[in-house]
């Protein structure tokens, strides 16, 4: 079967090649993969822009979606449709750029009744990701009545999905993006409002006006400081990721004299028993448009030419691979 494989010699390489199923790791469901995706956290480990994975040879691909072909967990049957995000999958354990995987029971969702596997991949780790922030905001007491939210990394895949989900809530979102051509793509998913990054990307003050109920942030560094410093009384932020940078040149004064709020989000752990329902939120709020709009479709041979557009910020929302 075919596989997208990463090796560790004298360098890293990555290449499409035959594999056996016997080569794949331990666990007591293997999966048919119809659909994965390619994330930011999978382009750094295709292109070895960052130190992603550890262990080689390694399929990458942090999410997928397929039917189950063999179960050893009384959970879930043979020809069922499940997906996977997070668990370490295309990291510390084989992942979904390959015509099979073989996980364990606990890490797989069964797929909604009501949506396709591609469609479960459009929204993938990133619109998962994306959920919970919404939620995040939610209960910090964020409301719409509450004031505008900013979005960061808006083209991106979680940037995307979350104006999509935060619209459909009937919230005002500001699309905060790097791409100039972004604009009308944006404004098609919700946002009422695009800002490029650079308005945001200087040192501010560690107090700026007030003008933001909440934020979800994709970049960190500058850019969730300057944020931070313009948040509204009571607001909140939710962070979940450093594609800009990983440090935060803030002071604590919003937080003590404006009583905001920073939660980090995590999607990779989240527990089996809570993923059911969020998927079924993100069912019922995502509009037959999002599908159409935010998609990007490649095959498995492309998946590594994809990867470096992908760091280079040439891509615009989601990227789903057709694996077989």
């Amino acid at each position: 079967m075919k596989a997208l494989l990463l090796e560790q010699h004298e360098t890293l390489s990555a290449s499409i090649q035959d594999i056996d199923a016997s080569q794949l790791p331990s666990g007591n469901v293997v999966v048919d993969i119809h659909w994965s995706t390619l994330n930011y956290k999978d382009a750094l480990a295709i292109t070895g822009k960052g130190k992603i994975i550890r262990q080689f040879p390694m399929v990458p691909g942090i999410d997928f979606s397929g039917v189950v072909h063999h179960s050893e967990d009384p959970r879930f049957h043979v020809g069922q449709a499940v997906l996977l995000t997070g668990w370490g999958v295309g990291e510390t354990h084989w992942g979904g750029l390959a015509a099979q995987a073989r996980v364990s029971g606990e890490w797989l969702t069964p797929l909604p009744h009501a949506l396709s596997t591609r469609q479960a991949m459009i929204i993938g780790t990133a619109g998962f990701t994306a959920m919970l922030c919404v939620m995040a905001l939610e209960q910090g007491g964020v409301t719409p009545e509450s004031g505008e939210i900013a979005v960061t990394g808006a083209s991106g895949g979680v940037g995307s999905t979350a104006i999509t989900l935060l619209s459909q809530l009937g919230y005002s979102v500001t699309a905060i993006s790097s791409k100039p051509d972004s604009h009308h793509y944006l404004l098609a998913l919700g946002a009422k409002t695009v800002l490029p990054a650079s308005d945001f990307n200087q040192p501010s003050r560690p107090l700026e006006k007030q003008r933001w109920a909440g934020v979800i942030d994709t970049v960190g560094g500058t850019i969730l400081a300057t944020l931070l410093a313009q948040v509204r009384y009571n607001g909140t932020v939710a962070a979940c990721g450093m594609a800009s940078d990983s440090q935060l040149p803030t002071s604590v004064m919003p937080f003590i004299l404006r009583n905001i709020r920073l939660q980090g989000v995590e999607s990779v752990t989240v527990p089996a028993s809570k993923r059911p329902a969020i998927w079924q939120r993100l069912q019922a709020l995502l509009p037959a448009s999002f599908y159409q709009q935010a998609a990007n479709e490649i095959t498995l041979e492309q998946a590594i030419e994809h990867a470096n557009k992908l760091i280079n910020n040439q891509i615009t929302g989601r990227t789903v691979v057709k694996v077989c």
